[in-house]
């Protein structure tokens, strides 16, 4: 099938490579001419594990291209997905702005029919208004169907999240656009969910939100395991084991962070106070995620006392391991607040730094791990990248000024640690 993209971000590239792979003829698109340049060039303007490696097979096969001219995309294309950003507005409603402008191109640049595809985040009810919008910019009286086909994608393992998903949700009013849907995703098996447009929108907020209360869960056990001297991890093992529960995301830490979890539990809060809802269960997984990042600093204070003044190296800016993202990242958050105390920051991310240089200047930068731990007074663990949980505990110690490791993701043994001789700190774990 011919396939248009619209947005080349995190959705979008990934979207457009894993629909190649799959042997279609894709289209991505993007208004910002730098970025399709750089694809064009096949310099990848984000870091995925995979995705250059497929981009570039794809291109060299004729499957994939990029465009900066979204009507081309859409002249060219009979499936037009929808994959541009829909940013937090500050009430807590989503920007659909963009959303809204490649509806109306749609309308204006359409000469047969079209399938629009919503797979950006969007609040119910998106679906509605992309249809009365191109309904309405519509004067050839084409024929065209909208759908909504939510992403359940996570940096990190978004090339196989998508090839291997846990299923696919599609929404659809019209028979044409639920079998064209179908036959898109036909290579892959996984569950398909087909339903209407309202409630796949709903499906997408619904599952990113209770995960999220999963974490703050987890996050708000930790600081009762910390009074009654109890260990968090074990606690989350035992319950996971039932299967009611599962054991995924229950793992205490500095808090979520990306660009999905605050943007759509916000989004879903602000949904359900339009619909006459007031969703207290979601704002108190928002409050306990930002009482979480104070909880982190509050123990770096415990550790070194007085704060000013004090090196810091601080290991991970990424919200997760295996992504260049800082979008509301805990870590960048927790940076931020200790250099406002008065803290020295050295720092090392393996994928994040060129996009933590834009945003945060005052930070020494370091090439690796090690060279950020040079006469600091003691060590900070934020993103649980692999290289991190296999540190050289002997180097690590004759590096730091004191041997103080602060542990927010869990990955050391505290008994081990303390045979190391190290004042180790870590999450919901006894000291």
């Amino acid at each position: 099938m011919n396939i248009a993209v619209i947005g080349t971000g995190y959705v979008g590239l990934v979207t457009s490579a894993c629909f190649a792979k799959l042997g279609h003829t894709v289209i991505g698109a993007d208004n910002d001419p730098s970025k399709i340049q750089k694809l064009k060039n096949l310099q990848m303007p984000i870091y995925e594990p995979g995705l250059e490696e497929i981009i570039k097979e794809n291109f060299a096969q004729g499957r994939i291209s990029f465009t900066s001219s979204v009507s081309e995309a859409i002249k060219k294309s009979t499936i037009i997905f929808i994959c541009v950003g829909t940013p937090p507005l500050e009430d807590g409603g989503a920007d659909l702005s963009a959303v809204e402008k490649v509806a109306r191109l749609v309308a204006e640049e359409m000469t047969e029919y079209k399938l629009v595809i919503d797979k950006s985040t969007v609040p119910v009810h998106t679906g509605e208004w992309v249809k009365k919008t191109i309904e309405t910019y519509n004067k050839k009286k084409v024929e065209f169907d909208v759908a909504s086909n939510p992403e359940f994608l996570r940096e990190g393992t978004a090339i196989h999240d998508f090839l291997n998903p846990d299923r696919i949700v599609i929404g659809a009013d019209s028979e044409k656009a639920k079998k064209l849907l179908l036959e898109l995703y036909k290579d892959i098996e996984a569950v398909k969910v087909v339903t209407d447009m309202n409630t796949s929108e709903l499906i997408k907020h619904a599952s990113n939100s209770f995960l999220a209360m999963k974490i703050s869960f987890a996050n708000a056990l930790s600081r009762i395991c910390e009074k009654a001297n109890a260990d968090v991890n074990k606690i989350a093992d035992g319950m996971g084991y039932d299967k009611r529960i599962g054991r995924a995301f229950l793992n205490a830490g500095p808090g979520f962070g990306g660009f999905c979890f605050p943007k759509d539990v916000s989004a879903f809060i602000h949904i359900a106070d339009k619909l006459g809802y007031d969703f207290h269960l979601l704002k108190s997984v928002e409050k306990t995620n930002e009482e979480q990042k104070r909880f982190i600093i509050k123990k770096v204070e415990d550790a070194l006392w007085v704060l000013n003044g004090k090196t810091l190296a601080v290991l991970g800016l990424a919200f997760k391991p295996n992504t260049d993202d800082i979008r509301f990242s805990p870590a960048m958050d927790i940076v931020s607040e200790l250099l406002k105390k008065g803290v020295k920051i050295n720092a090392y991310d393996p994928e994040a730094m060129e996009n933590a240089k834009k945003v945060i200047e005052n930070i020494n930068y370091c090439n690796d791990a090690y060279g950020t731990m040079i006469d600091a007074d003691a060590l900070l663990i934020l993103t649980d990248w692999e290289d991190f949980k296999n540190l050289e505990l002997d180097k690590v110690k004759k590096l730091l000024k004191a041997p103080v490791f602060i542990d927010a993701r869990n990955l050391y043994d505290p008994a081990a640690m303390k045979k190391a001789g190290f004042t180790y700190r870590s999450v919901g774990r006894p000291v």
